[in-house]
């Protein structure tokens, strides 16, 4: 359940009001399988949307946003030194993963490259995403990407 804001709570997360925006905020160790944990967090999230506030998210955006959630913990833990902050938020019809970092160099997609292996994550993220900006912070920055919580292929949720 979505509790009234507070201090940290266990496990990092961080509390919501119940008036104001659902959104989830987890630190993430820098110890076992932490991506996974990544993935499980934003799928709980998404699960509670729906069953405690009857928002509607489909299966697609559920997919999308493991696999966007996948991609900025690894890119995070893969070139910045220290913990990882992830934040999981529902702004109107999307749903905002954004994670902040230690590192103050900005990422740049790479021209596509059918050779290249690896490195596509941010190549991936900006394409699946329906907004996605990067922040520099006082310290480290901030990568945000939002996905509608309902796709247009008329799927049931």
């Amino acid at each position: 359940m979505v509790e009234p804001a507070g201090p940290e709570g266990e496990g990092g997360v961080m509390p919501v009001p119940g008036d104001g925006p659902m959104q989830e905020t987890v630190l993430l160790g820098g110890e076992g399988p932490v991506i996974a944990e990544a993935r499980h967090r934003a799928a709980d999230f998404l699960a509670r949307v729906q069953g405690e506030h009857g928002l509607s998210v489909s299966a697609r955006t559920m997919d999308l946003t493991q696999l966007v959630v996948s991609e900025l913990v690894t890119n995070a833990y893969k070139y910045a030194p220290g913990p990882v902050r992830m934040q999981l938020r529902i702004a109107g019809n999307l749903v905002e993963v954004a994670v902040w970092d230690s590192d103050p160099v900005l990422p740049v997609a790479r021209a596509a490259d059918a050779g290249r292996v690896g490195q596509h994550g941010l190549e991936i993220v900006k394409a699946v995403a329906q907004d996605f900006e990067i922040q520099q912070e006082p310290v480290g920055k901030r990568i945000t990407a939002r996905i509608a919580l309902l796709d247009d292929s008329g799927e049931d949720c």
